[in-house]
């Protein structure tokens, strides 16, 4: 029987990397897509809970998958999918994204963070996405993907992680060999840029330019700039263990300053 594995992105149902992911991947899998009906770059980890969300039968011409597009964001899918009357889902694949997912981007990332939300659900899942979206093809990130989904349902994945991989935009053959890799760190330059409407009304323009801080060897930014494809573990624990048990032995004197009496003397409880 083949592995059930749900298909989505933030780049939306028509994105070329969705459909050259669908191609390569239903040849092993029964694959259900479910992808926002539009663009949904950089909405994070998004969840719909003030309007309904639906799901309406898309056909992927050419491709012989169940696929439905779906006004929610990226995480909103995954749920639907996973929730879906469709049957329980094996794995969550998430891409192939037009534009590299590296450092902190991932907390941008709707591409990441559906994959997040797989991870949360208890669903093994990675997030793909082609570093050089101007300049690369698809084909070499979803050959990639395909041979990962094997090799992630075969190992399996501890609950609550996922794969986060970045493709360099090149041909597998001129590509040195992937590596494992952490996070990189790269802050923005952000810039807000005031115009004016016809009406003369104010509105702003959100920009900004990614400036590495960390892309040494062993990192994300640093696999991807050397030709290499980087898959890098995540986990949705974000505790700082080190200065969890820094604060622990200072946890005494940090109580008694947080409670503290205040204004009339009275002891303030939490």
């Amino acid at each position: 029987m083949k592995p059930r594995v749900l298909v989505t992105n933030d780049d939306g149902i028509q994105a070329p990397g969705l459909r050259c992911l669908v191609a390569h991947l239903c040849e092993d899998s029964d694959l259900l897509v479910v992808a926002p009906e539009r663009q949904q770059s950089a909405v994070g980890h998004s969840i719909t809970l003030h309007k309904p969300l639906r799901m309406d039968l898309t056909p992927l011409a050419g491709l012989p998958v169940r696929a439905f597009q779906s006004n929610g964001t990226p995480a909103d899918c995954v749920v639907l999918g996973a929730l879906s009357h469709t049957g329980p889902v094996d794995l969550v694949v998430s891409g192939i994204n037009a534009g590299a997912n590296l450092g902190e981007e991932v907390f941008y990332s709707g591409t990441v963070s559906a994959a997040l939300e797989a991870a949360i659900q208890g669903i093994p899942a990675f997030a793909i996405s082609l570093a050089d979206k101007e300049n690369g093809s698809f084909e070499p990130a979803a050959r990639l993907a395909r041979r990962l989904v094997g090799f992630v349902l075969e190992l399996g994945l501890p609950r609550g992680t996922l794969l986060n991989v970045n493709v360099p935009g090149l041909p597998l053959e001129r590509q040195a060999p992937p590596v494992v890799t952490r996070l990189g760190r790269s802050c923005y330059a952000n810039q807000i840029e005031e115009r004016k409407d016809p009406w003369g009304r104010s509105y702003f323009w959100f920009s900004g330019e990614p400036e590495e801080v960390d892309s040494g060897p062993g990192t994300d930014i640093g696999a991807v700039a050397e030709g290499r494809t980087s898959i890098t573990p995540m986990h949705t624990d974000l505790s700082d263990d080190s200065l969890v048990e820094k604060l622990r032995a200072q946890q005494d004197g940090l109580a008694a300053r947080l409670m503290e009496t205040v204004g009339d003397g009275n002891r303030e409880g939490w």
